[in-house]
């Protein structure tokens, strides 16, 4: 079993490398790797996608990295289980409105729009610790409760169109959602890498996910 971690420069993936491997060691999930190379995506069992940054710069990269075309082959026609990470979810999205108009991955029903909290006191990006709200039950978020942290970073949030596709939320400013999900594609608004337990859990769950 491989689970691959794309690297299309989108940020330090040294906690998200070592978060994967403790728990694929301690699941027997096979081995993890950080790749910028096409082949070995195509051929993994796992995908995981991180980002951090814009999203039209992380789409921009994805595709400048070589491994877009793997991608695709990968989730979309040999069906491996996918994880999106902060704007690695986001991408997974139809479009984004970050700076301008960009076209997603297509695979949830949702465009990225700026947050804009109903309470002007709270502050954009949110940053830190929220409580997730479990909208719908997932194989991934087996034994993680409403009321559980996780860490978030982000100034822009994936607006749902269809709210069946919605795992998970928070609350901040009204509801931002933290959890989408589909098919054999999942994506985290949050890092789990750096949520303590309840990130470790999910990333457990989600090397162990057979969709």
């Amino acid at each position: 079993m491989l689970t691959a971690i794309i690297d299309y420069e989108s940020g330090n993936l040294h906690s998200a490398e070592k978060a994967f491997e403790r728990m694929a060691r301690e699941t027997e999930a096979g081995a993890v790797v950080v790749t910028a190379d096409p082949d070995v995506v195509a051929r993994a069992d796992r995908v995981v996608l991180p980002g951090d940054g814009a999203f039209p710069a992380c789409a921009e990269a994805l595709r400048n990295a070589g491994v877009f075309a793997a991608l695709i082959e990968a989730v979309e026609e040999k069906g491996r289980p996918f994880l999106g990470i902060c704007v690695g979810m986001q991408l997974m999205a139809r479009k984004g409105h970050e700076y301008r108009e960009t076209e997603g991955l297509g695979w949830i029903d949702g465009e990225v729009v700026h947050i804009a909290p109903s309470d002007k006191a709270l502050k954009v990006p949110h940053m830190g610790w929220n409580d997730l709200v479990i909208d719908l039950p997932h194989p991934v978020l087996d034994g993680v409760a409403t009321g559980e942290h996780a860490y978030f970073v982000h100034s822009y949030q994936m607006q749902l169109g269809d709210l069946t596709q919605r795992i998970a939320h928070v609350e901040y400013g009204g509801d931002v959602t933290a959890v989408a999900a589909r098919d054999n594609c999942i994506g985290l608004q949050f890092h789990p890498e750096k949520s303590a337990a309840t990130g470790l859990r999910m990333i457990a769950n989600f090397l162990r996910w057979a969709p």
